[in-house]
Formats: structure tokens, sequence, C-alpha cells
């Protein structure tokens, strides 16, 4: 039985947590750090799973899943130094971290492996991109796969590409986010009450995100495909290009990439 540490529930956290244990984890399998007491006690009364400090942890727990803020890193990890050993598998879910940062502080030979996961894990579909340190074996990248396979999907890629995924798809939901909102006003700027718009908005949402993943077809494809000749949706295309709408997402995640790389850099050293 491998027993799994979760260090820092918070949303990402807690996430994790309720989809291990839907997948068929037993509580007397995981365990939980978390700094606030009322907190730590809310957890455990209602996903039965014991609340602990970082180095029990270390001790009781072969996977530690830390998912604490990037700026609350240093703490943890000094905690962690002194009792972490080669026994332990560390996960990292701290956007922007390299592994080279716990593979410095941390003792020789700890294997780890670096996650961008994003928000809808909250809801099972998480997209989770995982990508191993120096240490980390095929054993452990099956390992840290079948875990976040219980809360969305899994894909590998080499460390040098996690500052463009966590722009991409750890951002990501931001973006839909944000221009769901903005339909939502245009919605009701044409004069559709807003529980109505909310609904024509978020099912187109579903549908068309279910048409990306299920037909395989190019969205350009798909676009084309609602776009008829000198008909309404031509013409808001035509709208979304000229005021660069497509420049500006370009440019949203070329910003949010140079951010992941600025978090990693402030740890260098």
């Amino acid at each position: 039985m491998t027993t799994i540490a979760v260090l820092g529930a918070g949303k990402i956290g807690e996430a994790l947590l309720s989809g291990l244990l839907s997948g068929g984890r037993s509580p007397d399998e995981l365990l939980f750090t978390e700094r606030y007491e009322g907190r730590a006690a809310e957890l455990t009364k209602q996903y039965g799973v014991r609340a602990v400090d970082v180095p029990t942890a270390a001790v009781e727990a072969e996977v530690l899943v830390v998912a604490v803020k990037p700026q609350d890193i240093d703490p943890v990890l000094a905690e962690l130094a002194p009792v972490v050993s080669d026994r332990n598998l560390v996960v990292s879910l701290c956007a922007g971290l390299p592994t080279s940062l716990y593979e410095r502080k941390l003792p020789d030979s700890i294997p780890v492996v670096r996650v961008m996961p994003n928000t809808p894990m909250l809801v099972g579909q998480a997209m989770s991109v995982i990508s191993a340190g120096k240490h980390a074996k095929q054993q452990h990248l099956e390992l840290v796969e079948e875990l976040l396979s219980t809360v969305g999907e899994v894909i590998r890629v080499p460390e040098a590409q996690q500052d463009a995924v966590t722009a991409l798809s750890g951002s990501g939901p931001a973006y839909f986010f944000y221009l769901v909102e903005a339909m939502i006003d245009a919605g009701i700027l044409l004069g559709i009450p807003r529980n109505v718009a909310e609904k024509l908005i978020i099912q187109s949402a579903v549908g068309a995100a279910t048409m990306l993943a299920e037909t395989g077809t190019h969205p350009v494809i798909l676009r084309e495909a609602v776009t008829s000749p000198a008909g309404t949706t031509i013409m808001a295309i035509r709208e979304l290009e000229r005021h660069g709408v497509r420049a500006a997402l370009l440019a949203a995640i070329e910003a949010a990439r140079d951010r992941s790389q600025e978090l990693g850099k402030a740890h260098e050293g």
C-alpha cells in the first residue's frame, strides 16, 4: 500500500484528495498538511483523512505531493530536508518551480516529478502535465500518472516545456472564463436576461469542447462549418480579427510563460 501525503490543502490539494478517494483510495492511505487548524478539522471531518505536520508526512508517506503556493515553498522544503529520504517520491504541483530547486534543497537522490495541473481538477476534468527530475524513473512517472488520472487527463513533456504548459493549460481555464464572461455581457447588451445568456453560452462552450475532443477535427474546420458566406458568424469573426483578439491571446499566453519563468528564477542560487 502506497501512502500519499498532500502538503497544502488549498483548492488544488483538496481536489486531489477528493479525486483520490473517488478513485478508490482509502482514507487510511492518505494524509494532508494544513497550517490553519480550523480548515484541517473541516477537511478531516469531510473526507476522513488525517491531518499531520510536514515531518510526519515525510516519515509516514511514500509520496509527498507539494501543493503550496510557489512563494510558500521555502519553509516547506526546510521542514522536509531533515526527514525526507530516497524512499519518498516528491511530486511538485507548484507553478514555475523547477525540479532542480527540490534537488538542490533536499538530500541527494530524491526523485522529483514536476506537475502542472489546472483548476478543472475540482470537477475531475484536469489537464495535468508531468515531467521527470533527474532522479525520477519510469516507475515514478507511472505512479504519478495513476494518481492524477483520478482527476482528469495526464500527459508527459520534457521539463523545458513546463513554463509554456503553465501558460497554456495551467492558466488556460481563466482565458475561457474570461471569454465566457464577455459573451454573457454581450448577451445582456443585446437584451437577453442574464440567466438565459449564461445558459446559452455555457452550453455552447460545453458542446464546442465536446466536439473538439470527440471528433478530432481541426478547430479551423469546425469554425468554418459554422461560417456561412455573408452570414452572421463571418461578420463576428471579422470584428474579432479587426480588434486583434488572436494577437492579444498570443501576447497574453507569452506573458504568462514569462511569469512562470520568473517564478522559477526567483528561487535560483
